[in-house]
């Protein structure tokens, strides 16, 4: 991706929070020369993976698979003191995937906090890492859903569903409804070693510098 693209993402992003009134931590708002001016922060929230992602999951096309992330709180999960929770907020543009995935050990709730409508299609998880050819279960708010394998979902601002350890899902915004703000509650996140992504997809995007930066992200801090 090119830095260019990384900070209008970034600018679009700080527009749907701003519009359904989510204020971001001052540190959403830090340039380089800020975090350079506080590297026990910069630390903190580089271990934690607190802060700005945005990838295209190393398609070299981020409208079509893609993800804005901004991770608010975390944990560590090799840490049994460390605080046992995350949350993020990310942004889905229509028909724009996250491709399917697995987590070991985090269990999360997907939360469609306002705009568009959020679509995820699921399927189990077989013995050796495969796709399951097995209904699913789901909770949406707490009702029970049984889904066949791959079968979307659709869920609309209010509303949100729990994924479970080891269930490969894939989510994309509904075509036609705007874009989604997403949240997401979940145990500790680890995105450098509990996303499990079918193929073997790259989590990062490899960055073409050709602006400055207008926020780093986490990873860069």
């Amino acid at each position: 991706m090119k830095r260019s693209e990384i900070n209008r993402q970034l600018r679009s992003a700080q527009a749907l929070f701003a519009e359904y009134r989510f204020a971001l931590p001052p540190f959403a708002m830090w340039d380089e020369a800020r975090w350079r001016d506080d590297p026990e922060t910069a630390h903190y929230c580089r271990v934690h993976q607190m802060g700005w992602d945005v990838t295209d999951f190393g398609s070299g096309d981020f409208l079509s698979r893609g993800l804005v992330v901004f991770c608010v709180r975390n944990g560590l999960q090799s840490q049994a003191h460390s605080k046992p929770y995350a949350e993020k907020l990310l942004v889905v543009a229509e028909e724009q995937e996250t491709p399917t995935h697995a987590h070991r050990i985090k269990m999360e709730d997907i939360i469609v906090r306002g705009g568009g409508n959020l679509v995820i299609e699921f399927y189990n998880m077989t013995d050796d890492g495969g796709l399951a050819d097995t209904p699913v279960e789901v909770r949406v708010d707490g009702t029970r859903k049984a889904l066949a394998p791959r079968e979307p979902l659709r869920l609309s601002p209010g509303q949100s569903v729990t994924v479970t350890r080891n269930l490969w899902h894939r989510f994309y915004g509904e075509k036609g409804k705007g874009t989604v703000f997403v949240g997401e509650v979940s145990q500790v996140n680890d995105d450098l070693t509990d996303n499990i992504f079918l193929g073997g997809l790259g989590r990062f995007a490899e960055i073409e510098e050709d602006e400055p930066k207008l926020y780093p992200l986490w990873n860069e801090l």
